[in-house]
Parts: structure tokens; C-alpha cells; sequence
């Protein structure tokens, strides 16, 4: 096997790692002779992309890897794959699309697109969002280690307000990451702007962690029936209930949002994940430890 391919391969494996490794640990799961990993990873040290940890007698990544990381979100790769996805989105359902990233206790836009003679949203690209209100929010809270949501949410005091609809407390939000880890999707209503929801589906990287989520955001009509947009396609399994999901006050059973628009937000995530990791990622949800989900959400 060549071995630029097996240094490749090291740094695959040490990036999908939650800290440092052994060299044997590396060399028996890549299958590569222990001699010619300990070789590959000297030479890598020496240009730091690993560093060895002696007092543990381990490797990890090194800063190198890091200006790579930096170099490549210099280059917005999440925005320039993004964008094209996002726009076939909103075309196929005929309602806005969005792809944010987190950011501390805030979601990012990235991409925003406008479908045709639909209502203005308060989204647009750079603008922050409580990521514990929106739908892309939700869809990376969930996907992320309970310790790293309790540090983000520590008490009912972090918990910013837009419409008097949302968690208001650590407890809440934990009840509704949990909800949407076990479906795999996340939606809110009415929590950013009354009047609208929105549901998101997150994209993870190879060690599944949350980088990014897709969502799509429609005005409740009258009965809280999905109507689309031109362009867009009604569906039989699409919500029927007004009102808003249980956490945070919840005013009665939450309308599921419509099959067909869930569908293609997770092949939007699923199509994006690959393009950025290859086909060796596929989309899929984190066995964390305890967070959870939401209701239809403005991204």
C-alpha cells in the first residue's frame, strides 16, 4: 500500500478519534505493520501535523492539521456546496430554504434561499438566531454530548425569548433533544416568528459530529395545513393540528410536518454530508448522551 495512502489514512483515523491514540491502537485498526506507522507518524511529527503525547505514549493531531482545518474554512465549503443544494431545496418544495452552522448558543445562516411569493423571514445570510429556538438549532443541540449542552445551557437564565414560545429551562430542552434524536428530525413553531415553522435535518462530519443543518421554513395556513408555494407538492401525510410541540409551553399537539418536505430535507442533508466527507459518510444520528428534538422551527 503506498504510503501517502497510509498517511492519509492516519489522519483519517486520528480525526475521527475523541483524543489522542496509541500507535498500536492506529496501526491494528488501519491494518498497517506497527513499524510503519510508528515511521509514518515520526515523519508527520516532524511536520506537525501529529504531536506525541510521551507521558501517554499517544498521538494525536497536531497544529498543522489545524491551519489545514482553518484553510479549509477559509474557503467555505460548507456555503459554496451548500448553496446549490439549498436553492434545489426551496425549488422543489416551494417554500425558503436555510443552512446554518452553530456558533456558541446561536445558529449562523450561510445560505438563504427565497422561494417565489413567499413570505419575508427574519433569516438571512449572517444573521445569529437562540439555536434552542430554531429547527437547525435543535437538529446539532441533539447531536451534541449532554456535558457540551449543559455547559451551553446552564440555567433557565441563558434562554433567550422571541414569541413566548420555547424552553425555557435546561430540563425543557433536554425533553425536546431527546424527541428529536429519536426521530431524527427537528421542527419548530412559531418560535421565531408566529405565523411560520420549520423543520431541519443535521449534517454531521466523519466522527458525527454536527457541522451544519438544512431546514425549511412555511407559513401555517388556516388549520395549520401546509400549503406550498410554487413550485412546491402538498402531501397527504402533511400537518393538520395548529398549535405548538409540548417543551416550553406547549398549547397542544404539534402538527408533523409534511412527509414528502422531511424526505427531501434529509436527502438535501444526506446529499450535502457526502459531497463534503465522501461516500464513506453517511447521515445518521449521534448515540449521545441524553439531549433532544423539536418542533417545526425557522432555521
Amino acid at each position: 500500500m503506498p504510503a501517502a495512502d497510509q498517511t492519509l489514512r492516519i489522519l483519517s483515523f486520528l480525526a475521527r478519534q475523541r483524543g489522542p491514540v496509541a500507535a498500536r491502537t492506529i496501526a491494528e485498526a488501519l491494518g498497517i505493520p506497527r513499524s510503519s506507522a510508528y515511521h509514518l507518524l515520526r515523519t508527520l511529527a516532524a511536520h506537525g501535523f501529529v504531536v506525541h503525547l510521551g507521558s501517554e505514549h499517544r498521538w494525536g493531531l497536531g497544529t498543522a492539521a489545524f491551519e489545514l482545518a482553518g484553510g479549509f474554512a477559509r474557503q467555505q465549503p460548507l456555503a459554496r456546496l451548500g448553496r446549490p443544494l439549498v436553492a434545489a431545496l426551496a425549488d422543489r418544495t416551494g417554500e425558503s430554504a436555510h443552512l446554518a452552522v452553530m456558533t456558541g448558543r446561536d445558529v449562523l445562516y450561510l445560505v438563504e434561499e427565497r422561494a417565489p411569493r413567499r413570505p419575508a423571514l427574519v433569516t438571512d445570510v449572517g444573521v445569529r438566531l437562540p439555536a434552542h429556538l430554531t429547527a437547525t438549532g435543535r437538529a446539532m443541540l441533539a447531536q451534541l454530548p449532554r456535558e457540551q449542552v449543559r455547559a451551553l445551557y446552564p440555567d433557565a437564565g441563558v434562554f433567550a425569548d422571541r414569541t413566548g414560545r420555547g424552553p425555557r429551562t435546561p430540563r425543557e430542552l433536554r425533553d425536546l433533544l431527546r424527541m428529536v434524536r429519536q426521530t431524527g428530525i427537528a421542527t419548530e413553531d412559531g418560535e421565531v416568528t408566529l405565523g411560520f415553522r420549520s423543520v431541519a435535518v443535521a449534517v454531521h462530519d466523519h466522527a458525527c459530529w454536527p457541522v451544519a443543518a438544512i431546514a425549511v421554513t412555511w407559513p401555517v395556513a388556516a388549520g395549520g395545513a401546509f400549503h406550498p408555494g410554487p413550485g412546491g407538492s402538498a402531501d397527504a401525510g402533511g400537518p393538520a393540528a395548529a398549535s405548538r410541540p409540548g417543551p416550553g409551553g406547549s398549547d397542544g399537539p404539534a402538527a408533523a410536518p409534511p412527509a414528502s418536505v422531511v424526505a427531501q430535507v434529509t436527502a438535501a442533508a444526506a446529499e450535502l454530508q457526502q459531497r463534503l466527507y465522501g461516500s464513506g459518510s453517511s447521515l445518521r444520528t449521534r448515540a449521545a448522551p441524553a439531549t433532544g428534538a423539536a418542533g417545526p422551527a425557522p432555521a
